[in-house]
């Protein structure tokens, strides 16, 4: 193994399936030694709900840090990203009073809908909050366990996001960060503090919270724990959530804006200003640092595209150009537009009309959606020669890359770096290990470097098409 040029860190994410560790070269971005661990995630009991044990994303870093072997023992500084907007619920003892209820976990939605009415509608809550709360949001989550389980809810004496767990594990100190807790619901982005009120209407003792650590601070230090393979003393960085670990690992400026394909897609970019959007559309996180990070989502994004795929038979990358059908492949639903029973809908087939027509279609819809958010998202900011930079899964695609060319009008850039999450982590580790921005460490470690693809003509018939159908079939996009 080459000899590190700067001190190791590591950086962690946590994600619903699985937990990932990297140990990467501070001074380069090189990536030393690597793991990965699996967790379980099981079914509500009414079908709608998505739970997962807290103590096996405990087991599984320590097996992926394992699996990173001797370099993991050498590393000076870790951080941990995580899923967010998860509700981890633990007793005095630090156990876990029930599985954590996952950020895809619905059953919260008749509380969100009271809550957001109590709090006075969605222009209120985005003003307060930065965002309307979702039922994916954690203060609905709790809403929903002290109505359905309140012996659980009493026996709970903190309440953390899953990132939280583990850097409390860690250190043995209940600490967050500022882009994770923005997504709770019980953050407020204009005070920048826990809001009181809130936690007042669901039940929650401000007590039971995590002490906010602001951009820089340290959350502690490793504990000497057996098994655990990280030596005592390193020191541990904040952490924060998946998607501001990305936007770290990106090493992004303000209004650099990135364009994630995968079974669902996300929108999402550095603002220098305060996101506050009544729609619901524009989720006003805070970011990992002192700036924000709006972001929007689409639930139909690479999963629909080859579920349409698979029905015409077809290979995901056999499109054609040309002919007249528009597809939005709302199959399961739709967040953005937001159209939460809609179906898929097909229209505009002539007799000379193509298989390949058809999937370009449907990546068309699935695209203009994502454009469509990512407007709302820069809010008139942003300047259309930056490029989009395409991650996830979909972005090794070439259909995909070439219709956000085609509906964008911008250029493209595709990040080689993988792993985005856990690379903007160790970042973050780096930075505080350095005392340098996590952000320009990244830029350091050349992260966003790939291949470039310049802007085409915009393809405003199409997207003109596209909106029309939208307009027009609001009652058919709805399932009967």
């Amino acid at each position: 193994m080459p000899v590190p040029e700067g001190p190791l860190v590591i950086g962690v994410d946590s994600s619903t399936q699985s937990t990932k560790a990297l140990v990467v070269d501070s001074a380069t971005g090189r990536v030393v030694a690597r793991g990965q661990a699996p967790h379980t995630v099981t079914g509500g009991g009414d079908g709608t709900g998505k739970e997962s044990v807290p103590e096996q994303w405990w087991e599984a870093l320590t097996e992926a840090l394992r699996q990173c072997g001797a370099s993991a023992h050498e590393a000076a500084a870790v951080s941990v990203g995580g899923q967010q907007h998860g509700l981890v619920t633990l007793d005095a003892s630090g156990r876990s009073v029930r599985p954590a209820l996952l950020w895809n976990d619905v059953r919260s939605a008749p509380q969100r809908d009271r809550l957001v009415a109590e709090l006075g509608g969605p222009e209120a809550c985005a003003e307060r909050i930065g965002s309307v709360p979702a039922p994916a949001f954690t203060v609905t989550k709790w809403a929903w366990l002290s109505e359905n389980e309140p012996e659980a809810a009493r026996a709970t004496t903190a309440v953390r996001l899953p990132h939280d767990y583990l850097t409390e594990r860690l250190t043995g100190q209940g600490t967050t960060d500022r882009g994770d807790v923005s997504g709770t619901g019980w953050w407020a982005s204009a005070t920048e503090a826990y809001d009181e009120e809130i936690l007042e209407r669901v039940g929650l003792s401000p007590d039971a919270l995590p002490r906010v650590l602001r951009h820089g601070e340290a959350a502690g230090t490793v504990r000497d724990l057996p098994d655990l393979p990280l030596p005592g003393g390193a020191l541990v960085a904040t952490g924060t959530g998946d998607n501001m670990a990305a936007a770290l690992g990106l090493g992004l400026r303000p209004g650099q804006p990135v364009l994630s394909l995968g079974t669902s897609g996300t929108v999402y970019a550095v603002s220098e200003r305060r996101p506050a959007d009544a729609t619901g559309v524009v989720a006003g996180f805070a970011d990992a640092r002192d700036a924000w990070l709006p972001l929007a989502c689409t639930l139909n994004c690479t999963l629909a595209v080859d579920r349409i795929a698979a029905l015409l038979g077809r290979d995901r990358e056999a499109v054609e150009p040309g002919g007249s059908a528009v597809l939005l492949p709302f199959l399961d639903g739709e967040r953005t537009p937001h159209l939460p029973d809609a179906s898929g809908l097909l229209h505009g087939l002539r007799h000379d009309t193509t298989p390949g027509q058809v999937l370009q279609a449907a990546y068309d819809g699935a695209v203009f959606a994502l454009l469509t958010a990512l407007d709302r998202v820069l809010d008139g900011g942003g300047s259309s020669d930056v490029p989009l930079l395409l991650i996830g899964g979909g972005a090794k695609g070439t259909a995909w890359r070439e219709t956000v060319r085609r509906l964008s009008g911008r250029p493209v850039q595709v990040p080689r770096a993988q792993e985005l999450v856990a690379l903007g982590a160790a970042a973050q580790a780096a930075g505080l290990l350095l005392g340098e921005d996590p952000a320009a460490v990244a830029r350091r470690w050349a992260t966003a470097q790939g291949p470039s693809y310049d802007a085409v003509p915009r393809e405003d018939a199409t997207l003109e098409r596209l909106a029309g159908v939208l307009s027009d079939a609001d009652g058919l996009l709805h399932r009967t």
